[in-house]
């Protein structure tokens, strides 16, 4: 009764478990190739991972290319299994991190925060500029059957190539969300309701083409119960994001995990984020004063297009910086809305092993 495999394209995963990616230093290289050892996909998160360098007040994309480039690398080093990065298309340097991670011939690059219409594009010049083939799936994220349609066919139409696989993320995952707030807990938006659009949304492409294109399922998935869940309902493999955060092979401060340990559901809010988005938070009394405070600060980064640093009382980057490093008097927490049910900090290996199990108890009582 073993969870089945995830294949995308010509890449076999041995778990349908991709790890999501969590930015400004939650997922690096520690936790990534701790997922892939295990079997899952293991995602280093692009957006401003090079904000802990010297010279990223300066020249923002080439700090930010140079860790990127090195985290996928120590990546490798500890592992042979699946990895894959996450680049937000709100960021000013989209277009670089993306062709950083096909050079440095990552596995998967994983887009969301917008529509990534124009992500083939780099694959097939990198592939014409360096007369090789590079073979990095392609996967967006999206927050609906029509936005996964609609990348479909522009790409069909521009580049001639489909998505690899599609990431469906429902209203229950943490960050940035691609919803209004009036839809987070509207019946019309559950991840249920939106994973068979989804799943007939991209059939007549598959259809057209012969070509797979498998959906994960994201946003809200805790448990092997869950998983079961989502596979039975037409997903090929599961995005989980907030029960990597407590792992001891987490990148994050021990401080920043003890608040996912700490938080109880009630503890879980929505932000309005400095990026135009609504987001999941813990909440703490960093995002409490923000009703009172004014703006203070100057933006240096620039590091995503949507952001208005003359309305923000906040950096957002910043903020998220200082909680990865502990300092949550400084900053706050993205989190899912399950973060609440996290008791413990275990390895990558038993949260792995646990998910299996109950899978595997999920799929035995249902065949019964």
């Amino acid at each position: 009764m073993a969870l089945p495999l995830l294949q995308i394209g010509d890449l076999t995963v041995r778990l349908p478990i991709v790890q999501g990616g969590m930015a400004v230093g939650i997922s690096m290289h520690r936790l990534a190739s701790a997922v892939a050892t295990q079997g899952g996909v293991g995602v280093i998160a692009g957006a401003m991972i090079g904000i802990g360098e010297a010279d990223v007040g300066i020249r923002p994309t080439e700090a930010n290319i140079r860790v990127l480039k090195k985290e996928i690398r120590l990546a490798r080093g500890l592992s042979d299994g699946a990895l894959g990065v996450n680049i937000m298309v709100a960021l000013t340097d989209f277009a670089a991190l993306a062709r950083a991670a096909i050079e440095e011939k990552i596995d998967i690059i994983f887009s969301g925060a917008g529509l990534p219409m124009d992500l083939p594009k780099h694959l097939l010049e990198l592939c014409e500029e360096k007369k090789e083939e590079f073979k990095t799936k392609l996967v967006p994220i999206v927050s609906s059957g029509r936005a996964a349609h609609i990348i479909c066919k522009k790409w069909f139409s521009r580049y001639g190539v489909l998505p690899d696989a599609f990431v469906l993320e429902g209203p229950k995952a943490g960050g940035h969300l691609g919803f209004k707030p009036e839809e987070l807990d509207s019946p019309d938006f559950t991840l249920e309701k939106l994973l068979p659009e989804t799943v007939d949304a991209v059939k007549s492409f598959e259809d057209q083409t012969g070509k797979p294109i498998p959906v994960i399922a994201a946003g809200g998935v805790y448990n092997g119960e869950d998983i079961y869940r989502m596979l039975e309902m037409g997903a090929s493999g599961v995005q989980m994001a907030t029960r990597f955060v407590a792992t001891h092979e987490c990148d994050a401060d021990e401080r920043f995990k003890q608040a996912f340990i700490k938080a109880r559901p009630e503890d879980l809010t929505i932000i309005k984020s400095p990026v135009g988005m609504p987001g999941r938070a813990i909440k703490n009394r960093f995002l409490e004063a923000l009703a009172e405070k004014k703006r203070n600060f100057r933006c240096i980064f620039h590091c995503v297009h949507t952001c208005d640093p003359d309305r923000s009382p906040y950096c957002i980057a910043s903020a998220l910086l200082n909680a990865m490093r502990g300092n949550l008097e400084k900053g706050f927490a993205f989190a899912g809305a399950n973060a609440g049910r996290i008791m413990d900090i275990i390895s990558v290996r038993e949260l792995m092993e646990s998910l299996q199990q109950e899978f595997e108890t999920a799929k035995n009582k249902w065949l019964k």
